[in-house]
């Protein structure tokens, strides 16, 4: 196997991708069952014309089955699909995925084998003569930076080159929406932000509308125009990375984005006080219980800085950081703290904290349902 370290950057080697004609998917009020057990439920979100949509949230979210509906190997319970405001998956209407003008680009990359690179991309052209195929198959190697591995065949490629051919093979049709299912999760972590930015910058030059499957927010955040947060079937919200990451709807959107130490706190006069220092309570009322969540990089850790003394439990580091667990006076548990690493001595035992006020987040406190 070739090693990923030998690759040829995709950039400096490829010729600009070919333009798709981009098109807006819709989900309209979908729902999904499987054996009797809803798995999405009344999802609504529309992907526009040309822009990276992610779809993002923990497994068993419902991320991927809402991709399979995209691409018509489900079929959902209730709801429509619409591609450009016309219904492909509905009540009356049932597209199969040839017919869709949607690409799907699995996580495995399903490469056949027994075929060569070349003749792995020139799969999904069978509607055209063999000869434009393989000129097709060929521009669309060119594009990735790939083709010297033309006559080859997939066992010789690294992990990232068999997903630069996964990608050809999906954008070859040239289709109005590319739907990718987690598609850098088998790569090497060396490897995976320069193999993201080249599949970003062709997504960009093709114009495809683009649905990209991620459970790793930070990986969402990079790629996607907008983010839609998942949760047990539901969506949770959709916005801006930065919408996301400074308005979360909840607890568990803040949570997702960013590390957060939890507490529960009382409205009292106005205010919300925890272990780490209040806020104004806003729009809460006087004896109103609230989540309040404090992101670990809202907090700062000195030696003498600070007005809420702590100790430090446990100190680990990890390259450019350091993770510290602190006792907190009034704290039943300990506090998470994420610092510069080498930023406090050896050794130290007592330091002082403070917490900046917009790293501190109010929201209704969940109430268990029966």
């Amino acid at each position: 196997m070739v090693s990923d370290t030998q690759h040829v950057p995709v950039m400096a080697t490829r010729r600009t991708a070919g333009v798709s004609f981009a098109a807006s998917l819709t989900f309209e009020d979908i729902h999904h069952s499987y054996h009797s057990k809803e798995t999405i439920k009344g999802v609504s979100l529309a992907a526009k014309a040309g822009e990276v949509l992610c779809l993002l949230g923990p497994s068993g979210s419902g991320k991927t089955t809402l991709l399979r509906i995209a691409a018509g190997i489900e079929m959902q319970s209730a709801g429509r699909l619409l591609l450009n405001g016309q219904e492909i998956s509905g009540p009356s209407v049932f597209l199969p995925p040839e017919k869709r003008g949607v690409g799907l680009m699995f996580q495995d990359f399903a490469l056949f084998p027994h075929m060569t690179i070349r003749d792995n991309v020139r799969f999904g052209l069978t509607a055209l003569p063999k000869r434009e195929a393989l000129i097709q198959a060929d521009a669309a190697l060119e594009r990735v930076g790939l083709s010297h591995y033309a006559d080859r065949y997939p066992h010789v490629l690294s992990g990232g080159e068999q997903q630069r051919v996964a990608l050809a093979r999906a954008l070859a049709p040239r289709p109005a929406v590319l739907l990718m299912d987690e598609p850098f999760s088998g790569l090497d972590s060396r490897l995976k932000d320069s193999i993201r930015a080249d599949t970003l910058a062709i997504l960009r030059e093709t114009r495809a509308t683009a649905i990209v499957v991620t459970h790793d927010a930070e990986e969402a955040m990079r790629m996607a125009d907008r983010i839609a947060l998942l949760k047990d079937g539901r969506l949770v919200q959709v916005g801006t990375a930065d919408e996301l990451y400074r308005k979360p709807r909840d607890l568990f959107a803040a949570g997702f984005f960013s590390e957060i130490n939890v507490f529960d706190a009382q409205v009292r006069d106005g205010r919300v006080d925890t272990p780490l220092g209040g806020v104004d309570a806003g729009k809460y009322r006087d004896g109103q219980v609230l989540s309040v969540a404090v992101r670990l990089s809202g907090l700062h850790v000195g030696e003498h800085e600070g007005d809420i003394q702590a100790r430090i439990v446990s100190r680990r580091f990890i390259g450019v950081v350091e993770l510290l667990e602190l006792a907190v006076p009034g704290c039943d548990g300990t506090v998470r703290a994420r610092i510069r690493a080498d930023q406090l001595p050896q050794g130290l035992r007592d330091v002082m904290l403070s917490v900046n006020e917009r790293d501190i987040l109010l929201f209704e406190k969940d109430v268990p349902t029966s």
